[in-house]
């Protein structure tokens, strides 16, 4: 037992000597590494690889093919010629490479060699490896290359084939670019319903060769509301190219009724052609503007014409000399553009629009506690369809020319407000406790001037009444005189300073450009007064008459439009502690007490005053009328009238109605009845 033991410590001392002495070794190779001189080594090395590259580069072969490359880069096509071997003639050179290297619009073409053999005294040939790079259509290129030298007793030459242009090119191709085509991002409303998309049309044309003498060119020229004359000049300038499809225009799918009667032609054809459609027509055309040539001309399209139209590709390819495409060279593949959404109602937008079409009307629908935009109507208007179509010369003219101005965009411009704008300077004069609603202004009469430095110049106003003289008898019976002594407390300086704060005379946050609201010059009382009611110099543009109505209806903040669609929690928005307060102009730049006060009495004018034509049974509807007189001067009996109609109800719809040219069709009555029709169709 104990000789085992013995044993057994010597074996394990054993392996700790070896184990020590293996440590000791190791430390020992340690430390010749470390005495290794690693800088002066890679010095060398770095040394080598600069003089390797120095040399390569500065052989007689280098320089032959950077003067090459350096005659390609100066266009001096006959100066490359000279420096190749080839069985191409001079012309026959100068053709295919100037063919190809414009019409890839190559520049800054750069030779960098890779490796150089030596010339073989057998053969007196080398071989050189390269990189290629240039800049091109496409951006800038780079591709390995390789090209023999070839001595003789004339010097060296570069032996030229068309792989010097490009490695995979074939002796008898040529090189071509196409673009590669983005597709447009779709517009869509709120519920998913496309707004704008990629659809289809009709291309109509002649196949040369296919007419006979029953062809009725002149039918061809109505149907497609062409002239006839330029029929015939594109069929001269082709008429030797038998099959070819003479494209002459384009027309809609929906017009079916054309398409046959075209086919009924001799030598007519029709083709699908991918395009732009809008489908609700001239509904929704004002806000999703139309694309030509890709681009976005005006409304949303414009807007975000860059995020819905993406990046074009572009394909530098190969093709055969019966101009069919062999391969790919190089390939820049297209960015599709991205999809937008909207707040807008597509189904609601179509109603309010057949509603007022016939009108000379801005409409603006919106939900007053987030600010979304769930209409945007501008009558009369276009089909941005026809846009994609073409339009004919008579259609143009008539759209230019037309005494309503469709191409105009109503709802991005300013009006005179007439009385739409006294609940606004109700607020004001309440919140800076000018008065109280409560206080009386004296007693109703038909006109009022302040006193004889006024001359000749009073206010008046349309009806009288027997009740006492407040701010709920004043806008129940729209009392201009009431607002005038009501502005004229306020004072000059006090209502500019708190229309400014209103967002009056600032931009409108909005994806076109909207023209601003304005007071425009307030010099004195007179003109103070008379902007209390609206007239004077005052301009709002409805989208911001949007925002002011807002406070009324949202406890006194005063949201602002928006028309991209985004996530919203209603029923957060439903608790009154938990308000958008994120979208708003100024967080209760009107009191919820005095918001409230005025909504009060904007209920007051549908339930028994100027608005009452908007009393629907069922439905609580506050709102104010407006009529503004758009004259020379006060004597002035041919003037026009604007009229206004600004609403909401109690289920977060808010609606700005304005009219132009309502004199003869009842004033602000004629477009209180058409509002009241929106009301009716919720």
């Amino acid at each position: 037992m104990q000789k085992n033991i013995a044993c057994d410590i010597r074996k394990l001392n054993m392996g700790k000597t070896k184990t020590k002495k293996k440590k000791e070794s190791k430390k020992e190779l340690n430390k010749e590494k470390r005495h290794i001189p690693w800088m002066p080594l890679l010095i060398l090395i770095a040394a080598f690889l600069v003089g390797a590259f120095l040399y390569t580069n500065n052989t007689e072969s280098a320089r032959l093919l950077r003067a090459y490359f350096d005659m390609l880069n100066n266009k001096d096509y006959e100066g490359a010629y000279s420096l190749v071997e080839t069985n191409l003639s001079k012309d026959e050179f100068v053709t295919k490479v100037k063919d190809i290297y414009e019409t890839i619009d190559a520049k800054d073409i750069q030779a960098t060699i890779t490796s150089n053999s030596q010339m073989s005294n057998e053969t007196n040939e080398s071989q050189v490896s390269f990189t290629n790079s240039m800049n091109t259509i496409m951006g800038r290129i780079t591709f390995g290359n390789s090209v023999k030298i070839k001595r003789s007793d004339t010097g060296i030459k570069l032996v030229f084939n068309s792989s010097l242009i490009f490695p995979e090119l074939k002796e008898d191709e040529r090189v071509n670019v196409e673009t590669v085509f983005s597709k447009r991002g779709n517009i869509y409303d709120r519920n998913g319903m496309s707004l704008a998309k990629n659809g289809e049309i009709y291309e109509a044309g002649i196949v040369i060769g296919k007419t006979d003498d029953t062809t009725d060119y002149q039918k061809l020229a109505s149907l497609l509301e062409i002239n006839v004359d330029d029929i015939y000049y594109k069929l001269d300038q082709d008429k030797d190219n038998i099959g070819k499809f003479i494209y002459l225009k384009s027309f809609s799918k929906d017009r079916q009724d054309i398409k046959q009667e075209l086919l009924k032609i001799k030598g007519i054809l029709i083709k699908d052609k991918y395009s732009r459609v809008y489908p609700y027509k001239e509904a929704l055309s004002c806000v999703t503007g139309y694309v030509l040539d890709s681009d976005g001309m005006c409304g949303i399209e414009y807007a975000y014409n860059k995020k819905l139209k993406g990046e074009d590709g572009i394909r530098i390819y190969a093709e055969n000399k019966n101009q069919e495409k062999t391969r790919n060279l190089f390939e820049r593949k297209a960015k599709d553009g991205e999809d937008i959404k909207l707040t807008i109602d597509g189904e609601l937008q179509e109603k309010v629009y057949n509603i007022f079409k016939d009108s000379e009307s801005a409409v603006v629908i919106m939900d007053y506690r987030t600010g979304e935009l769930l209409t945007l109507v501008s009558t009369p208007t276009y089909d941005a369809n026809k846009f994609i179509v073409g339009l004919s010369e008579e259609e143009w003219n008539n759209l230019q020319n037309d005494k309503k101005t469709p191409l105009f965009t109503r709802y991005l411009a300013s009006y005179a407000p007439g009385s739409s704008i006294k609940p606004i300077v109700a607020s004001i004069g309440l919140s800076r406790k000018d008065f109280t609603a409560e206080d009386d202004f004296g007693k109703s009469t038909d006109k009022w001037q302040k006193d004889e430095s006024w001359k000749d110049m009073y206010i008046t106003t349309l009806e009288t009444y027997d009740e006492v003289s407040n701010l709920r008898n004043a806008l129940i019976y729209s009392d201009n005189i009431y607002f005038a002594k009501a502005a004229i407390k306020i004072g000059i300086n006090n209502f500019k300073d708190s229309l400014d704060k209103l967002g009056f005379n600032k931009k409108i946050e909005y994806e076109e450009d909207i023209k601003e609201s304005t007071y425009g010059n307030i010099d004195s009382e007179l003109a103070l007064a008379n902007s209390g009611f609206g007239q004077n110099e005052m301009k709002v543009n409805p989208l911001h008459m949007g925002s002011l109505y807002s406070a009324f209806a949202n406890e006194g903040n005063m949201v602002k439009p928006y028309i991209i669609y985004k996530d919203v929690n209603y029923n957060d928005l439903n608790n009154s502690s938990n308000k958008n307060k994120k979208n708003v102009y100024d967080q209760d730049i009107i009191t919820k007490e005095i918001a409230d006060i005025i909504k009060e009495d904007l209920k007051e004018v549908v339930e028994k005053g100027t608005a009452r034509d908007c009393k629907i049974e069922g439905k609580t509807i506050y709102g104010k009328t407006g009529t503004a007189e758009i004259k020379k001067n006060q004597e002035d009996e041919n003037g026009e009238e604007i009229g206004w109609f600004d609403s909401f109800d109690d289920n977060n719809h808010l609606i700005i109605a304005m009219c132009e040219n309502v004199k003869t069709l009842g004033g602000s009555h004629y477009v209180v009845n058409k509002v009241r029709n929106i009301y009716e169709s919720f």
